[in-house]
């Protein structure tokens, strides 16, 4: 950063429980918080945010062409998750804006979710602490076993950071692992489909965890969960809307597919009441990022774009906003 008599000013907006990087941007920089007053954030924004170039947004606050008319000054939107569904990209192009993600600072967490997911659903490990904790032990032949997990057929649905880590651990299970991405991958093993019908006919298992855009939401329709089949598994570490939701209810329910491991949902915190009752369903609350490990991560991620935006260097994780 420029010498300074005073640390450069950042708008930062996050939902109350995330208070993780507070120390840390209060070390770096003055700090406006919109989160601790009392006026509407539009309000809030023309009131004191119009001379502010810089946007922490920590959560998945809605970044849209309205919010973004209350700071005419902008020019940075450093934003704490991999994902920017949630920001009108063509917008902050448009205003000059760039635009920052968590890069690679939750991509082993991820992936390390994704893969307890899978040995969770396929092993029935939930609904065997379930049977445990109710006593139903003492009663041979209640409960159900669950099935191997090496030597599955594992497709993957984006093939990036967080994608490739997942494959990288499923390998020792001796797990064939086969892609789909926009285009295919140069210097990787992994057959590649161009499709997802394909990758679903001849996969055990989907594993989600590529970005949500109008390209991809819904990718997973009932189409390919009847191409996955009665045995198939889906795991999502992606985006809810990467699934037609309320027809991968209908396929649970149907047995048209076999089971899934889900982190994310279409409309969180709601999650579809007929899941709760299912041993073949796994369920946790959007925490595949969230260990202290990863917040660190991204914290240091976001500083670090930060510091260059006002030192004038190159940023950390630039988004690229096409």
């Amino acid at each position: 950063m420029s010498e300074s008599s005073e640390s450069p000013l950042v708008l930062v907006q996050r939902p109350p429980t995330l208070a993780y990087m507070d120390d840390h941007l209060s070390r770096n920089f003055r700090l406006l918080k919109p989160y601790a007053s009392p006026d509407p954030l539009p309000v809030f924004l023309s009131r004191h945010a119009a001379t502010v170039t810089a946007f922490v947004n920590i959560g998945r606050l809605k970044i849209d062409a309205e919010l973004l008319s209350h700071l005419p000054s902008l020019r940075l939107l450093v934003c704490t998750s991999v994902g920017t569904d949630h920001v009108d990209l063509a917008e902050c192009k448009r205003r000059g804006i760039a635009v920052t993600n968590a890069g690679d600072a939750f991509s082993d967490d991820v992936a390390d979710c994704a893969v307890g997911l899978l040995i969770s659903v396929l092993r029935r490990i939930p609904a065997g602490d379930r049977y445990v904790r109710s006593g139903k032990w003492s009663k041979p032949g209640e409960f159900q076993l669950g099935s191997k997990v090496s030597g599955r057929r594992v497709g993957i649905i984006g093939l990036g950071s967080i994608g490739s880590r997942i494959a990288k651990r499923l390998e020792p299970f001796g797990c064939i692992i086969s892609y789909n991405a926009r285009t295919q991958k140069q210097s990787i093993p992994y057959r590649y489909y161009s499709d997802v019908l394909s990758l679903a006919a001849d996969n055990d298992v989907l594993v989600l965890c590529c970005s949500l855009t109008d390209e991809t939401r819904h990718v997973v329709n009932r189409e390919v969960m009847e191409k996955l089949g009665k045995e198939g598994v889906i795991i999502n570490v992606g985006r809810g809307g990467l699934i037609d939701e309320k027809e991968m209810v209908k396929c649970l329910v149907e047995g048209v597919i076999g089971g899934a491991g889900l982190d994310v949902f279409e409309k969180e915190p709601q999650v579809p009441e007929e899941l709760f009752g299912m041993d073949n369903v796994v369920l946790s609350p959007h925490a595949a990022v969230a260990t202290p490990g990863a917040l660190e991560n991204v914290a240091q991620v976001a500083i670090g774009n930060l510091k260059a935006f006002f030192s004038n260097q190159p940023l950390v994780s630039p988004v690229q906003l096409g």
